[in-house]
């Protein structure tokens, strides 16, 4: 099979914090929301699917999620991991911090039997950007957060110097997807991944 090269991800900005009394979680069976009482205070539109939104000053739900889908009215997110039903009480500050992002999945040579699983992959991002960026795989046929790890030795660490970064890696993926977390600020331009 021959080489293709797909852009997994393009311009993909760091969202400022989004912080107040009035946001609610809830879990209906296995929908697990986030959610603001008052979107002229707290609005979730700025949010897309596969951001990952550390939350902080909860009593039950500080850790990290990723947005599967926001609502149209943007009041709330539904995100993939197990939040813990909680109501706003008005007076404790919750923060939602926009700490990084997950691309889409896309095919790796294992889904297509491929003997050789080489991969090469590239980073580009501007001057500003601080955080990490790694590639993630997996063996499932249909992937949950749970079945994705990190494949070891494609990470770039911004320094705000370096703009462009690229690794090879080898395996027989079904899946791979890149990963960003410890974003505080900048854009990441793209990611391009040749299999």
């Amino acid at each position: 099979m021959a080489q293709t090269s797909t852009s997994i991800l393009s311009d993909k900005d760091h969202i400022a914090d989004k912080s107040g009394t009035i946001i609610s979680f809830t879990k209906t069976g296995t929908e697990y929301k986030i959610s603001s009482s008052d979107t002229a205070t707290v609005s979730f539109g700025t949010y897309s699917q596969y951001d990952l939104i550390t939350v902080s000053g909860s009593a039950n739900n500080n850790g990290t999620f990723t947005v599967k889908s926001v609502s149209s009215s943007n009041d709330y997110i539904i995100v993939e991991e197990e939040v813990t039903t909680e109501t706003a009480d008005g007076s404790t500050i919750v923060t939602l911090d926009n700490t990084g992002f997950v691309s889409a999945k896309f095919q790796g040579d294992g889904y297509y039997s491929q003997p050789d699983g080489v991969h090469t992959v590239s980073y580009k991002v501007n001057t500003t950007l601080t955080g990490s960026i790694k590639m993630q795989g997996s063996l499932a046929t249909t992937p949950t957060e749970d079945d994705w790890f990190d494949i070891a030795g494609t990470t770039f660490t911004t320094d705000q110097s370096t703009t462009i970064s690229s690794a090879n890696f080898t395996g027989n993926f079904v899946w791979v997807r890149a990963k960003a977390t410890g974003v505080t600020a900048g854009t990441i331009t793209e990611i391009l991944l040749n299999k």
